[in-house]
């Protein structure tokens, strides 16, 4: 079975986002309140201009020392990040974000913020798929009555 980001591995829902001139103590504490590991950089009419993960909090703020409450968002922030449309399959998903090591990516149709998908939200998928691959399988092998 083929599934698609929306809706067989996430549901169309509003995604968390801040400003570029929020900073990256506000990223943190909408993380911890929300409970995700990323968060989308919207401009005033909502169009994405990037993404703030918790390595990136990491990375570019806590190991470089600098003020969390003083490090604006739009300095951290990978700019015009990647997105899936809608359609994309989990598997080609997944392999997408193995290649680019990526562990979440938005998901948006034409211009529209639909979501924002987990590495392990994919995998999830792609090891339903796999499993109702061996099930119909084993049916077409061994017919109906096996394991019976």
């Amino acid at each position: 079975m083929h599934r698609f980001i929306i809706p067989d591995v996430i549901e169309e829902h509003p995604v968390r986002s801040l400003s570029r001139t929020d900073n990256a103590f506000d990223a943190a504490i909408e993380m911890k309140k929300s409970n995700i590991a990323a968060i989308l950089i919207v401009d005033e009419d909502g169009k994405l201009e990037g993404i703030v993960t918790e390595r990136d909090l990491t990375r570019r703020v806590v190991a470089t020392d600098q003020s969390p409450k003083k490090t604006l968002l739009g300095d951290i922030m990978t700019a015009n990040p990647d997105t899936l449309d809608p359609a994309d399959s989990a598997g080609d998903a997944l392999e997408m974000m193995r290649k680019r090591s990526f562990r979440h990516l938005p998901v948006s149709k034409d211009g529209k913020i639909m979501g924002m998908v987990s590495v392990r939200d994919l995998y999830s998928a792609v090891k339903a798929d796999l499993e109702d691959n061996i099930r119909e399988t084993e049916a077409f092998v061994f017919g109906d009555r096996y394991g019976a």
